[in-house]
C-alpha cells in the first residue's frame, strides 16, 4: 500500500500529468500526508487503511488508455492539439441522382445499433499465448533434427521408401463424367423399384459410410415356421363331426394323463418311506449305539498291538542267465506279433468283397443318421426353443364336452381369450421369451384405522 501511494505522489508531481477527472488535485495528491496509525493489528489496516485515492489514480489512467490509448502526458502536442484556421470553403459538387432511387435532403448515417457493437476501446488486446504455441514442439524439434542427421548420411526413412515403392498413378486417364439429364441415350432405372441406382464409386460409398451394410442372410429367416394364426381341430367347431369331436377330446385326454403322471411323478419323488421313519425301538438303539461293544474294541486293539512285524521280503538279484533267457522271450514275442500282423494283412486282400459290403453298410446307416438329423432339425424348427430362464407351457385346449356343444352360434358360449391367446402365439413362434407375471410384494405394512363416524354408528 505504501509502494503504491508512493507511485501515486510521484506520478502527480510529474510536470506533464493531467488528470481527467476535476475532483482529483495534483497539488492535494503532493500535501495530502499520511495519518500515523498504529498498524500493528488486522483491525487497524481495516479500520485506517484508505485506498479510493489510488482506485481513482488507477480509473484515470484506465480511462486515459481507453480513451486516448495511453496517458495523455506521454502523447505528442499534434495528437492533442490543432491549428484553427477558420471555416473552409466547401467544394460544390453535383451529385446525380440514382436512378429509382429518392434524393434525401439528410446524409445517411451508421445506426445506432451498429454503433453500440462497434470496439470504442483503444486498448490493444491481450497477446493470445496459447496461438503461438505449438504442441509437441519439443518432440517435433527433435525428429527433424533426426531426419536431418540421417538425410547427412544418405539414409532414407521407412515412409520415403513406401512412397517411392508405389504404384504410379496414371494422370493422363480421364475420370467417367456424369451423363447429364437431358441425355436421351442415357441408361434408365425403376425409380419405384427396391434397389437404388449407385452412381459413385462404390468404395468411396463405403468408406463415407454412405453405402448401407449387407444384411446378413440369416436376418432374414424367421425364427419359426408356425403360421401367425393356427387353424383350431375340426372337432373345436361350434356344430362338430362325431369322428373329429372325439379325436379333439382324445389329444385332451393325452394331455390331461400326461400332466397327472408328471403330477406323480413329483409326488413319488418327495414321499418318504415308512421303513425310514424313526420309532422308539430305532431311537433307543441309537442311543445305546457303541457302549456295549466298547470293551471288545479295546481288547482287539491291544491284541494287534502285540503281533510281530512281519520282515520285508527283498527282491533276489537275477542271474546273467535268466536276464538273457528273458531278453529272447521278448524278442521272440515280438517276432511272432510282426509274423500275425503280416499274415493279417495278407488274409485281408481275399476279404475284399466283405470289406466293400461292410464299407457300403456303414455310408448307408451314415445317409440314414444325416436324413434323420435333417428331419429333427426341420421338426425342431416348429417347436418353441429356449430363450430364457422359463420353459414354454403350452395353452390349454378349448375344448367342449358332448353335452356342453351348442347347435346353434347363438347359444355358443365364449371360451379363452384373444389376448392370451396372441401372446401365446408370439411366445411360440420364438418372437419373445416366455413370460410369468411378476409378484406383487408389497413393502409396507397395511395399517387399518377406524375412523370416528364408524365408532360412533357401531
Amino acid at each position: 500500500m505504501a509502494a503504491a501511494r508512493r507511485l501515486k505522489r510521484v506520478v502527480a508531481a510529474q510536470p506533464g500529468f493531467l488528470p481527467t477527472k476535476s475532483s482529483v488535485d495534483p497539488a492535494d495528491l503532493v500535501s495530502s500526508r499520511r495519518k500515523r496509525v498504529n498498524k500493528n493489528k488486522k483491525k487497524n489496516w481495516n479500520k485506517h487503511s484508505d485506498i479510493q485515492e489510488v482506485e481513482e489514480f488507477l480509473d484515470d489512467v484506465r480511462l486515459q488508455e481507453r480513451t486516448t490509448g495511453g496517458l495523455i502526458c506521454e502523447k505528442p502536442d499534434d495528437s492533442l492539439f490543432f491549428l484553427d484556421v477558420g471555416q473552409q470553403e466547401k467544394a460544390t459538387q453535383k451529385v446525380e441522382p440514382v436512378e429509382g432511387k429518392k434524393r434525401k435532403g439528410k446524409v445517411q448515417r451508421p445506426l445506432r445499433i451498429d454503433l453500440i457493437l462497434q470496439h470504442d476501446s483503444l486498448v490493444p488486446p491481450p497477446k493470445d499465448v496459447l496461438a503461438h504455441q505449438q504442441p509437441n514442439a519439443k518432440k517435433l524439434r527433435r525428429i527433424a533434427q533426426k531426419a536431418e542427421q540421417l538425410a547427412a548420411k544418405g539414409v532414407v526413412p521407412r515412409r520415403q521408401k513406401q512412397l517411392l515403392n508405389r504404384r504410379p498413378v496414371d494422370r493422363t486417364a480421364k475420370k467417367a463424367a456424369t451423363e447429364a439429364n437431358n441425355n436421351p441415350d442415357r441408361g434408365f432405372y425403376d425409380m419405384w423399384g427396391q434397389e437404388t441406382k449407385d452412381t459413385a464409386d462404390p468404395w468411396y460409398l463405403q468408406q463415407t459410410g454412405k453405402k448401407l451394410v449387407k444384411r446378413p442372410e440369416k436376418m432374414n429367416e424367421k425364427p419359426s415356421v408356425l403360421p401367425a394364426v393356427e387353424v383350431i381341430a375340426p372337432g373345436g367347431s361350434y356344430n362338430p363331426d362325431f369322428f373329429s369331436h372325439q379325436a379333439l377330446l382324445l389329444e385332451a385326454h393325452e394331455v390331461e394323463v400326461k400332466k397327472q403322471k408328471e403330477e406323480k411323478k413329483i409326488q413319488g419323488q418327495l414321499a418318504v418311506n415308512k421303513e425310514d421313519t424313526a420309532t422308539e425301538e430305532t431311537v433307543f438303539q441309537e442311543q445305546v449305539e457303541g457302549l456295549v461293544e466298547e470293551d471288545e474294541e479295546e481288547e482287539s486293539n491291544e491284541e494287534e498291538d502285540y503281533l510281530p512285524v512281519g520282515a520285508i521280503s527283498l527282491a533276489e538279484k537275477k542271474t546273467e542267465k535268466q536276464r538273457k533267457k528273458e531278453r529272447a522271450l521278448k524278442i521272440k514275442e515280438q517276432q511272432q506279433k510282426a509274423d500275425r500282423q503280416q499274415t493279417g494283412r495278407r488274409q485281408q486282400l481275399f476279404q475284399l468283397r466283405s470289406i466293400k459290403v461292410s464299407i457300403k453298410k456303414r455310408e448307408q446307416s451314415t445317409r440314414e443318421r444325416q436324413k434323420q438329423r435333417k428331419a429333427n432339425q426341420e421338426a425342431q424348427k416348429a417347436q418353441p426353443r429356449r430363450l430364457g430362464r422359463l420353459k414354454f407351457q403350452a395353452q390349454d385346449l378349448e375344448v367342449q364336452l358332448s353335452d356342453e356343444l351348442a347347435g346353434s352360434l347363438r347359444r355358443l358360449k365364449p371360451e379363452g381369450s384373444v389376448l392370451k391367446d396372441r401372446f401365446k402365439s408370439l411366445q411360440k413362434r420364438n418372437l419373445i421369451e416366455p413370460r410369468e407375471r411378476a409378484k406383487f410384494k408389497r413393502r409396507l405394512k397395511v395399517k387399518y384405522v377406524e375412523k370416528r363416524a364408524f365408532r360412533e354408528i357401531t
